[in-house]
């Protein structure tokens, strides 16, 4: 079964419109990754600050080879003047999938 991550990042609020424009516009970086299943970001609605970043992968080889070759690639830039990060912290969350149900 498949594997689940979840980065959990703090927002402040005048900066939730800035995390969901540069994730608007990541342009499918993740979507091509070998081993890649699914992707969501979700906006929290009442009592929370935190947003979360939930990505299924085949296997936590596939998140590994990811998060140490295109994603690194992505967050490190081409040089020159990096933007202010959107999120005030982040922690990651991992899961295994031990069940599953989709729409009949």
């Amino acid at each position: 079964m498949s594997i689940v991550k979840i980065n959990v990042l703090t927002v402040p609020a005048e900066q939730r419109e800035v995390l969901e424009q540069r994730f608007a516009s990541r342009a499918g970086a993740v979507e091509g990754s070998d081993g890649f299943e699914w992707f969501e970001l979700l906006r929290p609605v009442e009592g929370t600050d935190q947003y979360l970043v939930y990505t299924r992968w085949r296997s936590e080889e596939d998140f590994q080879n990811w998060m140490s070759g295109s994603m690194k690639d992505a967050h490190q830039g081409g040089g020159g003047e990096r933007p202010k990060p959107a999120a005030s912290g982040s922690t990651l969350w991992s899961f295994e999938v031990v069940q599953q149900a989709s729409p009949k």
